[in-house]
């Protein structure tokens, strides 16, 4: 298991479309638009001229597969549930027996399999739980596709 990819919190980063997906469709993305001759063609449309250069470092950003998981200080950086894991020195939220907590309460909101998660990495450790994630990604199956949205 490649150690970075279970998250503190109890998610797991190889099942975020941010690692599995997006790079794979920017690129696919980058492509197109290089094809089409817009890296000669936005400089004569106004509109486009002012924004297509940061359009295509985003592009190339989101194809490298920035997020190197929080393990790695990717995402949030000030995450609450992160910082308390390290200050305690706990691998993560499944070790913790104040689980669930105030400070994983807005990812519960729109994880809805983490509470479940969680207890199964517990019952089987954390090694067999990687395989089951890893299982599951092989399947096609991303957050993205059962996560709840947020109220604004």
């Amino acid at each position: 298991m490649d150690g970075n990819e279970a998250a503190y919190c109890g998610l797991y980063c190889g099942l975020c479309a941010s690692r599995r997906r997006i790079p794979a469709q920017a690129a696919a993305l980058r492509a197109a638009v290089v094809k089409e001759g817009y890296d000669f063609f936005s400089a004569d449309i106004p509109a486009l001229k002012e924004i297509y250069a940061a359009f295509r470092k985003g592009l190339d950003w989101f194809a490298a597969g920035a997020c190197p998981g929080c393990r790695a200080d990717g995402g949030y950086p000030a995450c609450p549930v992160r910082l308390c894991a390290r200050e305690r020195g706990l691998d993560g939220c499944a070790d913790c027996e104040g689980w669930p907590c105030d400070k994983a309460a807005f990812l519960l909101k729109s994880y809805v399999n983490l509470t479940g998660d969680v207890a199964r990495r517990r019952k089987i450790g954390a090694a067999t739980w990687a395989a089951e994630q890893e299982e599951r990604a092989r399947t096609g199956f991303c957050y993205a596709d059962i996560r709840c949205p947020h109220d604004e």
